[in-house]
């Protein structure tokens, strides 16, 4: 009983979840697990951490719960000592999810668990998170090729580059990653050996094609000629695996309610950041990517680490200027004086240097409060895309109406809970978030449709079609603020049905720019 009530009890379970850490990402990453276990009877998630157990047990309690069908137990011990790892019936499960907040930590225990005395013949699934690039290489020997892993800084400072630049697109990106609405599933359909991949796109009618995994790889968006094997899988977004079905019925699209609008040129483009953190400039790099010649990004801070690495940073830039001013954010008369000039988008970074996270995100709240503010009296729009250390506040960021936010754990939770899933899935949302090749972007409707005409959404993909892009979505401009539809974004709507489009709609697209 006392080895039980301390956790140190051996766990016998099969096809079961492993999470080795504790972190604020612990949180996120339970719930989505528990989302996606709902179709399962008798789940497992098993938890190993230096944390006494009963602290843990009452934290899980507290934050959540409800666990449906999901049974969670926790064990006190080390990810990096054998004999605790052996309490966990590693050779029988499902997954095993790293949980650390450092590198060393994360490849120290990625040793541990492929040399375990319960190691079996078959690899492991194994979902890790690293922080530098630089340690990639050594964690992919350590995993001996049985571990996804995922690069925290790198995909954060991707989506806020992406997101910054186009509002509604991080409402998309939560849709495809959380558990709640639509995912991404793969499935071989060898009966479609021979179409091309324009061909299938209208073939779904409660999924949306989005690309497709050959020997080769995975292709977001691939050219509409792609002649489709019999061993290619389908990238699909739908609600759930047994919804990826061959159930559309192509109508006849009436050709008058199609545009053939040319892209329009890309003009130079101004960019506020206000704050500084170690991810800055990883974002201003992947800025450049997106940017127009002669665009000018201004960094407004007050630390003293931003100025070299700015500088070094400036160097490497093709397509924009860096600007840095020295000013305290969260002081309404920075702010004020700032928005005399015109940025339509605006990126407000947390200060991750602070041990008291909550004091953080309170000043990046009274940021976006002012932001707001200036917003409503002086009637400049500008989006903002704003990162929330903790998860909890992100109900008062949108008591700011921010337009787009991140909350960076609870992205990377979510990708973590969907690798650990499927691991598939790592190279599917490396393609997405990569500035190569294809990436998501919301182009105006009046660029494929008619506006004010009732068309169906298999006119629209068939527009997209002609255009080389993959449309999956739309965003209704009217429903920005909605509630129930958050930003007022619709992913994989079925393609039947009709929808009338204004002015400021967007239709999202996987697309080459």
């Amino acid at each position: 009983m006392e080895s039980l009530q301390k956790g140190h009890s051996i766990v016998i379970e099969e096809n079961h979840t492993v999470i080795l850490g504790w972190s604020n990402q612990i949180f996120t990453i339970l719930s989505e697990l528990v989302e996606a276990n709902s179709n399962q009877k008798n789940a497992c998630i098993v938890i190993m951490s230096p944390i006494d157990k009963v602290e843990m047990d009452e934290a899980i309690r507290n934050r959540i719960p409800n666990t449906k069908t999901t049974r969670i137990v926790t064990r006190n011990g080390s990810a990096i000592d054998l004999n605790d790892l052996g309490l966990l019936s590693l050779h029988t499960a499902r997954s095993i999810i790293i949980n650390e907040n450092d590198d060393a930590n994360v490849i120290k225990t990625l040793l541990a668990v492929i040399n375990s005395p319960t190691s079996r013949t078959t690899p492991y699934n194994i979902v890790a998170v690293l922080r530098e690039p630089k340690n990639v290489e050594v964690a992919k020997i350590a995993a001996r090729g049985q571990a996804e892993i995922i690069l925290e800084d790198a995909i954060i400072s991707r989506i806020i580059a992406q997101t910054c630049r186009q509002s509604g697109l991080s409402a998309v990106y939560t849709e495809l990653l959380d558990f709640g609405g639509d995912e991404i599933y793969l499935r071989a359909f060898p009966q479609l050996s021979g179409k091309t991949y324009g061909d299938v796109l209208a073939l779904f009618e409660t999924s949306a094609v989005i690309g497709l995994k050959t020997s080769s790889g995975v292709l977001l968006n691939p050219p509409m000629d792609t002649v489709l094997l019999e061993t290619d899988e389908i990238i699909a977004v739908t609600t759930d695996d047994d919804t990826l079905l061959l159930n559309g019925t192509p109508e006849s699209i009436d050709e008058s309610v199609l545009c053939s609008m040319p892209a329009p040129q890309q003009s130079p483009e101004n960019i506020l950041i206000l704050g500084w953190n170690e991810n800055a400039q990883r974002i201003i790099e992947e800025l450049d990517y997106y940017v127009a010649n002669d665009s000018r990004i201004t960094v407004v801070c007050e630390m003293k680490e931003a100025s070299v690495a700015l500088r070094r940073t400036e160097r490497v830039l093709r397509h924009a200027s860096v600007h840095l001013i020295e000013e305290d954010i969260t002081k309404r008369a920075t702010l004020d004086s700032l928005l005399r000039q015109d940025y339509p988008h605006i990126i407000l970074l947390s200060d991750r240097s602070q041990e008291d996270i909550q004091k953080a995100d309170a000043n990046t709240l009274i940021t976006l409060l002012h932001l707001r503010n200036i917003a409503e009296t002086t009637g400049k729009r500008f989006s903002i895309v704003s990162e929330m250390l903790d998860i909890r506040n992100r109900r008062l960021a949108q008591v700011a109406k921010v337009n787009d936010f991140i909350v960076s754990d609870t992205i990377i939770s979510l990708l973590i809970a969907q690798v650990s899933e499927n691991n598939i899935l790592n190279a599917v949302f490396e393609d997405i978030f990569d500035a190569d090749g294809s990436e998501i972007y919301l182009k105006p409707a009046k660029a494929y449709v008619c506006l004010q005409e009732e068309v169906s959404f298999y006119a629209v993909v068939e527009a997209a079609r002609r255009r080389g892009e993959t449309a999956f979505g739309y965003k209704i401009a009217a429903e920005s603020e909605s509630e129930t539809v958050p930003g007022g974004i619709h992913v994989n709507p079925p393609k039947s049905s009709r929808i009338r489009f204004t002015e400021e709609d967007c239709i999202i697209v996987a697309a080459e720019d």
